[in-house]
């Protein structure tokens, strides 16, 4: 009976570790895709401050050709 109550004791925890390893992952790969969700969020920005500079110097190259 011993021996039972150990096998399945084992197999239960033996179990639960692959869950907790499920689990790990699946949070290891929602922190990925937020960061990457971020790190297209930064790029954009750049692009819009790229192109608000792009046109600050037009603007200033207009206003002093007059």
């Amino acid at each position: 009976f011993l021996g039972l109550a150990l096998t399945v004791a084992f197999a239960s925890c033996n179990n639960s570790e692959k869950k907790a390893e499920g689990a790990a992952d699946s949070a290891s790969a929602l922190v990925d895709s937020a960061a990457n969700t971020l790190d297209s969020a930064a790029t954009k920005v750049d692009s819009a401050a790229a192109k608000v500079d792009s046109a600050a110097a037009k603007v200033d190259s207009a206003a002093t050709k007059k």
